[in-house]
């Protein structure tokens, strides 16, 4: 784990999945009209110490303790989808592989998890939310947080990781980190890869919830080309002038949410080493 703690690899994660230049989202180079490169960063430094304390506070309330400090330094939702993947990673007990350890607990969530975890999501009021048929945020649940989760599966990238035990995170996105960085991709370059693939696989379910499943799988499609061309610079500034557009409401947030939960694992098992990962031209291949 790099001698750091599960809070610390949080906020790291999350700075850089938000520094790499993934098309369509927002990094040091672009931002949104409501949304920039500093809301990410400052919500990153808001998830530390909530996350540190996730094995002993429990999953559920750990993300509410993460959401409540994010929305006391940032004005709009910048990271309630990487909150609710990385609590339950962050839960997992040091020393403990996380194909081991998460499957225990999620497992465990429980009633309050679940409360809790809603309470959250009222507090961040993400965009495109609309209404579910059971187990509505809108109301109190009644079931685990699990099987709450469970529900929305079908129609949410980072729900279906807790009905499925982080299926994408670690058995899909983490093994292309690896592959990407083993071929000699800088860090940045490996990240941007990994989140091409992930989307191209997985059509990304915040389009899917603003503007229908056929904006996402044709998200999906121009990410298969992109990947095809060999992510050539021409290819992805294509890509991303094309999710941009339509008031970037073609953004791929779950799936950048999932490099996050990926960027997690790599940095706990060392695949990303510090401070090795971000030496001169490490990062984005430059010196």
């Amino acid at each position: 784990m790099n001698g750091l703690s599960p809070g610390a690899l949080a906020q790291i994660a999350c700075v850089m999945e938000a520094t790499a230049r993934k098309p369509g989202n927002v990094h040091r180079f672009a931002d949104f009209a409501d949304l920039d490169y500093l809301d990410f960063l400052l919500a990153a430094s808001a998830v530390a110490g909530p996350l540190d304390r996730a094995a002993a506070d429990g999953v559920g309330l750990a993300v509410l303790r993460a959401v409540e400090a994010t929305r006391r330094i940032v004005a709009t939702n910048a990271n309630l989808g990487i909150i609710l993947l990385l609590a339950p990673m962050a839960a997992v007990p040091t020393g403990v592989d996380l194909a081991v350890g998460l499957p225990r607990v999620l497992e465990g969530l429980d009633v309050d998890d679940a409360r809790h975890v809603y309470r959250a999501i009222r507090l961040a009021n993400p965009g495109g939310l609309g209404r579910a048929d059971a187990q509505d945020v809108a109301d109190e649940p009644n079931v685990t947080l699990r099987e709450a989760m469970a529900l929305a599966a079908d129609r949410d990238l980072v729900a279906r990781q807790y009905a499925d035990g982080y299926s994408l995170v670690l058995g899909e996105g983490l093994p292309a980190l690896r592959r990407n960085l083993r071929s000699g991709l800088s860090l940045e370059s490996a990240i941007i890869g990994t989140f091409l693939a992930m989307m191209a696989e997985h059509p990304d379910t915040l389009i899917a919830r603003k503007l229908g499943p056929d904006a996402a799988r044709a998200a999906s499609r121009r990410a298969r080309e992109a990947l095809d061309s060999g992510a050539s610079p021409e290819a992805l500034a294509a890509l991303d002038a094309w999710l941009r557009g339509d008031g970037h409401r073609r953004n791929p947030g779950a799936t950048a949410d999932l490099i996050a939960a990926v960027l997690f694992a790599a940095l706990r098992e060392g695949t990303v080493s510090l401070p090795r990962a971000v030496g001169p031209g490490a990062w984005s291949g430059r010196e």
